[in-house]
């Protein structure tokens, strides 16, 4: 029998703070003891890891990357090899990627496409949602056997027409069928017909710099569509998930649902909490390493959404991490902002800048594990396997010293791209040790996991809806 001791930490997790011992059995935890109890003292091990002075805390659960993704004639530069890896160095261990269904093609191709590039690939778990890009009675079908397997969320657009965009009529069916079989369809909520003739409008102007792009997507038409969702899925009788959500006006038509009852949900992002149209206004085209969808907002929009994270309203914070380089992809769209391909990096930093969070007073210590590890799980079908420390969960922990002081920075990150658009920003609080059901991936500053040591997880259907 495997067994690992890990003594003298905090253990923290959405529900408690509890200085106690941890047993880890054959990759699950076994037991928590109080220090010092003769129950704790009484445990024999093969491994002892000293957690003096530092948080033992869930690995962190990104229900939002898209690794290898092709966009805009191009790819995301992480592969499920480094992109897990950098966020084994960040304290998640478990991520959710998107499959995609290509136009014309099945569900099924699209998801067997996405299991091809991971398959033994990954350093810590995963996951997968399916991006529906063509809704027709075939894939409409499809879904339930998907949810039958462990694929049980469906993401839709109201953007990006001619490559993503679902009309209202696909998006009611899509939710209908999700209702009956238990699937939660995910919405990324932007008006992108209306934004087409916005950007139009632009480049017609010339307004060809980065900044415009957080200009002609404005927060209105990712309001309309906010509501336009939420309705659709009231119409349905279905849950829905509205993704990297950025804007106040957007909150508040996810707080106006929930106070109504409705079982409507919202994710953001770091970057919506920590930068701002500030960078994307950055001159000789800096700007463009800020480019995403949704947009960057002006500053004002993040009390909006610290108070959504504080309240519930916005029950979880996933990064979108969909990295292209600088140089050679960003650089697509130097005449014309339209062409710049639309992601950010952050897979690694997310544990980091929620914890400054914590130190910055926005949040406390149990909510930073309820919106990074715990609720993600609870939402995607994951928990109590991830996302907590408790008897049966799957030993995803990490060692975290809460008064390490570091500089982020695309020097010493390991994303496999050529910036961090958190740059020389100072951060207390930093990994230390990382476990994977059991086995260390990082361990003092090194990492010691490999490619696909990370195991496909199949979920079951979203516990927020139990």
């Amino acid at each position: 029998m495997n067994r690992t001791v890990i003594r003298g930490g905090l253990v923290i997790t959405a529900a408690d703070e509890l200085h106690a011992d941890v047993l880890v059995e054959n990759g699950r935890v076994a037991a928590l003891a109080a220090h010092g109890t003769d129950a704790a003292a009484g445990w024999s091990a093969e491994h002892e890891i000293d957690a003096t002075g530092t948080y033992v805390i869930p690995g962190g659960v990104d229900a939002h990357t898209h690794m290898e993704m092709p966009f805009g004639g191009t790819q995301a530069s992480d592969t499920f090899e480094t992109g897990t890896r950098a966020a084994a160095w960040g304290g998640t261990t478990t991520i959710v990627d998107f499959a995609i269904q290509s136009k014309g093609g099945s569900l099924r191709e699209g998801l067997d496409a996405w299991h091809a590039k991971a398959d033994g690939r990954c350093a810590v778990d995963y996951a997968f949602h399916m991006i529906m890009s063509d809704v027709t009675a075939a894939s409409l079908k499809e879904m339930d056997a998907l949810v039958g397997e462990g694929v049980t969320s469906f993401k839709l657009f109201t953007a990006y027409p001619g490559v993503f965009l679902s009309d209202d009529g696909q998006i009611l069916r899509a939710m209908q069928q999700a209702a009956s079989n238990g699937g939660l369809v995910m919405t990324h909520a932007e008006n992108g017909l209306a934004i087409d003739v916005l950007v139009e409008q632009a480049l017609a102007r010339g307004e060809r710099d980065p900044r415009h792009h957080g200009e002609v997507r404005n927060a209105l038409l990712e309001a309309e569509a906010t509501h336009r969702v939420i309705k659709l899925a009231q119409v349905a009788g279905a849950p829905v998930y509205v993704v990297h959500v950025s804007a106040e006006e957007a909150v508040a038509e996810l707080a106006r649902a929930r106070d109504q009852g409705l079982p409507v949900f919202g994710e953001t992002c770091p970057q919506y909490l920590f930068l701002s149209t500030d960078n994307l206004a950055e001159p000789d085209f800096e700007g463009a390493k800020y480019v995403c969808s949704t947009p960057l907002r002006p500053r004002e929009h993040q009390a909006a959404l610290w108070r959504g994270l504080r309240t519930d309203d916005l029950q979880v914070v996933s990064t979108d991490h969909c990295p292209f380089c600088f140089k050679g992809q960003k650089e697509l769209g130097r005449n014309d902002f339209s062409k710049i391909p639309n992601g950010m990096p952050g897979v690694e930093n997310r544990m980091d800048l929620l914890h400054q969070a914590v130190v910055d007073g926005h949040i406390s210590r149990r909510r930073w594990i309820e919106i990074a590890c715990a609720a993600p799980a609870r939402m995607f079908g994951l928990y109590p396997k991830k996302g907590t420390i408790a008897p049966g969960a799957d030993a995803d922990i990490v060692l975290y010293d809460p008064r390490a002081e570091q500089t982020l920075s695309a020097e010493t990150h390991h994303m496999n791209v050529d910036y961090s658009p958190y740059e020389g920003k100072k951060i207390t609080g930093r990994v230390r040790t990382v476990l994977s059901r059991g086995v260390p991936v990082i361990d003092g500053g090194r990492y010691t996991g490999r490619a696909g040591q990370g195991m496909y997880v199949p979920r079951a259907t979203s516990q927020y809806l139990d």
